[in-house]
């Protein structure tokens, strides 16, 4: 029997914080009415909707009319690439390789439709240079979308720069929307989408300790877009169906605890990366980190993503050999790694043969400890060099 579980899976999803589920469970029990309902059950509902609405934009610095709620990171990014286009003169959109599945799959989905997509490489560290993307654009872009940080190596990509590239593009009264996937970023990193010209940014609940099945997107003033799914008219005409107020109403409790924690929250969760990728690269000959490297120094590094590969193991076994020790970790993005097996970004990145099969995601909290990433990193040594004897890897 397991005496102990860490949990280091927190990019495919987090533990709700107490507080969120037991707002959950109050607006189920006692604010069931439809938000759109006149009488006092539904002014609850919608009052509980509002100040969701409110914490979340606070999070961001912007308005709560600029606040969309969805079903989830995957529909908000759905909505902000595909309801982007419609009355679009341009059919041209630029993207990376690095990017979450939801956004390389809904791009697939509009060049079937004659969009052109131009896929931008990624050096090392995964990290697109704003110089090519400066290059890529054209007349007919009428889309951008560059994720903030990615969810299977933590390269945080140059936002600020390509802020002032695109600022640029649009001197000559270019029509051009900005979106960015700021799932994995979001209660890690300052997200303050106004402040850099973004157009359209894609949130999810679960990832910052709140509901599944909860998502937003902000959408900039003025911005067009169109509706997806088409019914009542809520959320502004934006995403019609009732709102899912319990998820909402959880989404809002964490988006006001992380909004007073983002930089502490940071720091704290850098160090205990530092600590896990140093102590296993010190105790295991031969592993090798994949991404930016774990320094304060360097902007391309996500405080709570570390990929490290182990040659000669498959990063499966090595995932499933932690969970009988009751650690749990990853071996890439959980919306990909059933479908596609090899992971595009490690591939975009130039990662190859052992190093890419061998490849394991280690992902931290603000609920993650000192004492959880001590037994991790020592638990870690200890099954590696037992699978590296029991299958002969001389690394």
């Amino acid at each position: 029997m397991i005496e102990r579980q860490v949990y280091l899976d927190n990019s495919a999803t987090t533990r709700p914080y107490p507080a969120v589920t037991r707002a959950v469970v109050e607006a189920m029990e006692e604010h069931y009415g439809n938000p759109s309902s006149l009488h006092k059950k539904g002014v609850e509902a919608g009052r509980l909707l509002s100040q969701a609405r409110e914490a979340v934009a606070s999070s961001l610095g912007v308005s709560p009319g600029e606040i969309v709620f969805t079903g989830g990171g995957t529909e908000a990014i759905n909505l902000a690439i595909k309801g982007a286009l419609p009355g679009r003169r341009g059919r041209h959109v630029v993207t990376t390789a690095v990017e979450h599945p939801a956004v390389l799959n809904a791009l697939g989905q509009l060049k079937e439709q004659g969009v052109e997509v131009t896929v931008l490489p990624v050096d090392g560290q995964g990290v697109v240079d704003p110089l090519q993307l400066q290059e890529a654009l054209r007349e007919e872009t009428y889309l951008v979308s560059v994720m903030y940080v990615n969810n299977e190596v933590g390269s945080v990509q140059p936002l600020e720069e390509i802020a002032v590239v695109l600022a640029a593009f649009r001197k000559g009264g270019r029509k051009l929307l900005w979106h960015v996937d700021a799932v994995q970023a979001y209660g890690k990193l300052p997200v303050q989408p106004g402040l850099l010209g973004v157009d359209l940014l894609s949130l999810s609940a679960h990832k910052v300790h709140g509901p599944k099945g909860v998502g937003a997107l902000y959408v900039a003033p003025h911005t067009q877009l169109h509706t997806l799914v088409a019914g009542g008219g809520q959320e502004h005409d934006r995403r019609s169906g009732t709102e899912n107020v319990p998820g909402i109403a959880g989404f809002g409790l964490a988006a006001a605890v992380i909004a007073g924690e983002v930089r502490e929250a940071a720091g704290k969760i850098f160090l205990l990366k530092k600590t896990l990728v140093d102590g296993i690269l010190a105790a295991v000959p031969g592993a090798v980190l994949n991404g930016p490297p774990c320094c304060r120094e360097n902007p391309c590094c996500a405080p709570h993503i570390a990929n490290l590969s182990f040659p000669g193991l498959r990063g499966e076994i090595v995932l499933h050999s932690l969970e009988e020790r009751g650690i749990y970790v990853s071996t890439g993005s959980a919306c990909a790694s059933r479908k596609n097996p090899g992971s595009h970004v490690l591939k975009a990145m130039g990662v190859k043969g052992d190093l890419l099969e061998g490849a394991v995601r280690f992902s931290l909290s603000p609920l993650t400890t000192a004492d959880e990433i001590d037994y991790a990193v020592e638990q870690t040594a200890a099954v590696v060099h037992e699978l590296y004897a029991l299958y002969g890897v001389r690394p």
